[in-house]
């Protein structure tokens, strides 16, 4: 189809310096030669939103084009964030604008064919969660990348939490010593707006997700974890439904459960996903040989398990102040990370994305290296295998 508005080549500027046109970049206007990379977006539902958002925040790319089938979802989201191009054909949108970059906001059955044809356009491409249907599907994604030397990524957003942030140099040091066991927790409210959408709706595309709801999901659990196993990974997985039937088949063939364990090497994961358990968790345990901490993504904080020393019930009046003297620079942490507005839904989005495009722009390392996209696809499908044989 036609372009639903068309546009110059106006960002062609000639003002390009020898360094920006040999990195494929573009010289913004207004910002006496700071490179800004051209970018669009690809599907115009609420999570494209976010996309927009973050992009104009980290202030590294322009946002020229929106594409979706739908010639009215194109049509909102581009008025409601003032986007000049607006497209229903991919292709058309990537002959035409030529981006830099181009984020993929669609359900994950279209991402081999979007992604691919990006990279191969000659497009930096990140991809919104679940990156695949599947390891086979992800592993072309990643291969289509190697072979035209482009960058992917994928929206695993909650690793860039300030809880996430502050265990990164944690770990780096070694302060936990040998990693032990990870137990992670994920709550879904089904009475949400989402959890509504999906379940009001049987042919919502979650439902063609072969591990249904948890595929949804499971890249938020198993993101944070990943990177302390191998692909030598071992499952054991349980799922239920536990609300009562409804009478339509494709709603009750989803459960709402899961519980899994994963073992490699020395190293076990613990899994929960619930969406009964209230209050709603997103949590991570990290045991670890000569410390442990618990981080709470909901809450921002991450506190280090109370040690004592002292002997009998002395020693266990103390935890308790230890804890609580934590708690305490968490909140204040987090109340200075309000003040400099750091502190929104969406800020661990724009440091992930701040580091993807460092990546593109100075070679830094991917945020989100292949081998952990690989390996996050590769579990679920082993969690939805054993979802299966338990069925």
């Amino acid at each position: 189809m036609r372009a639903a508005s068309t546009r110059a080549d106006s960002l062609q500027f000639s003002g390009r310096s020898i360094e920006s046109a040999r990195r494929g970049l573009h010289i913004h206007p207004i910002t006496s030669g700071k490179p800004v990379l051209k970018v669009a977006v690809i599907g115009c539902g609420k999570i494209a939103d976010g996309h927009v958002e973050q992009i104009r925040a980290i202030g590294r790319g322009e946002v020229v084009a929106v594409c979706d089938r739908e010639p009215l979802m194109v049509e909102q989201l581009a008025v409601r964030m003032k986007v000049p191009g607006r497209y229903t054909d991919a292709a058309e949108m990537l002959r035409v604008e030529r981006p830099d970059v181009v984020h993929i906001a669609t359900p994950p059955e279209s991402h081999v064919m979007l992604a691919c044809m990006a990279l191969r356009a000659g497009c930096h491409v990140f991809v919104e969660k679940p990156f695949a249907l599947n390891a086979a599907d992800a592993q072309v994604i990643l291969d289509c990348a190697s072979e035209v030397g482009k960058r992917v990524s994928v929206n695993y957003l909650y690793n860039f939490e300030p809880p996430g942030l502050m265990l990164e140099p944690l770990l780096a040091r070694g302060a936990l010593g040998d990693l032990v066991h990870l137990d992670t927790q994920y709550g879904y409210n089904l009475g949400g707006d989402y959890g509504l959408a999906v379940m009001s709706d049987p042919n919502h595309w979650v439902h063609r997700l072969p591990g249904k709801l948890f595929h949804n999901v499971l890249d938020h659990v198993l993101a944070k974890v990943v990177a302390h196993i191998g692909d030598d990974a071992a499952v054991q997985v349980l799922s239920f439904r536990r609300r009562p039937a409804s009478g339509v088949p494709t709603l009750d063939a989803l459960p709402d459960e899961l519980r899994f364990m994963l073992r490699s090497g020395a190293v076990t994961v613990s899994g929960l996903v619930s969406a009964h358990g209230r209050p709603a968790a997103h949590t991570l345990r990290v045991v670890g040989t000569r410390d442990s901490v618990d981080l709470d993504y909901t809450a921002r904080t991450l506190v280090h398990s109370a040690n004592w020393s002292q002997p009998a019930s002395v020693g266990r009046l103390f935890p308790a102040f230890v804890q609580a003297r934590q708690f305490w620079r968490n909140g204040w942490r987090n109340v200075g990370l309000f003040r400099r507005h750091e502190y929104h839904y969406f800020e661990c989005m724009r440091v992930l994305l701040s580091r993807f495009y460092d990546a593109i722009e100075h070679q830094a390392a991917d945020p989100i290296p292949p081998d952990h996209i690989r390996r996050v696809c590769r579990v679920i499908d082993q969690i939805v295998e054993g979802m299966e044989a338990a069925r």
